[in-house]
């Protein structure tokens, strides 16, 4: 078989993920009405679809000691400066954090899963680890658009990128995965 051969069904597969993650935005978008970023039901409708991918796809997310130490590192990273420019400015309390815990883990999960994990997988077998972490990062950026606006765009990306490296420095979606959910966790306060 020659190379061309090969990347055919490669490219065919990273296609029909990108294709699947639209339609996965397209829903959550539709499930969410005008409000889509504050509609639970959105944010598992898509969360659903993503793992619904993953678990067609045959991904694996070994959870390691090292995935855990540099998630929990990559929170410190992501957190850090934002805590830092708020420094004395008073913490957001714990008030209506009981359900939005859940749907926020199971969806910044469920992104890093398909992310950093099936796509990431499928980019870097047709094209290496950098178009992995680039592919990952733009559809990272671009899904948060119709939730929070352009404005987002580059913080996303650079947020992407970071998620994307702990991916390929640990070789799992793990690490992005406990960095995602625990930057999202630490941003309840920081807001």
């Amino acid at each position: 078989m020659t190379a061309v051969a090969l990347a055919t069904p490669a490219r065919a597969r990273v296609s029909l993920l990108l294709g699947g993650f639209g339609v996965a935005v397209v829903l959550r978008l539709l499930v969410g009405g005008p409000g889509p970023g504050r509609s639970p039901a959105a944010g598992l409708v898509f969360a659903a679809a993503l793992l619904a991918m993953a678990v067609a796809a045959g991904t694996r997310v070994p959870v390691t000691a090292r995935a855990l130490t540099a998630g929990l590192a990559g929170v410190v990273l992501l957190c850090l400066p934002v805590a830092a420019l708020r420094a004395g400015t008073p913490l957001h309390g714990v008030a209506g954090m009981g359900s939005w815990v859940v749907v926020v883990t199971v969806v910044a999960t469920a992104e890093e899963v398909f992310l950093r994990g099936t796509l990431y997988d499928a980019v870097c077998a047709l094209s290496g680890d950098r178009a992995a972490i680039a592919v990952g990062a733009l559809a990272f950026a671009l899904l948060h658009v119709p939730l929070y606006g352009w404005h987002v765009v580059p913080l996303d990306l650079v947020v992407g990128v970071v998620l994307g490296e702990l991916r390929r420095a640990t070789g799992t979606a793990a690490a992005p995965a406990v960095t995602h959910v625990g930057a999202d966790l630490v941003g309840w306060f920081l807001r």
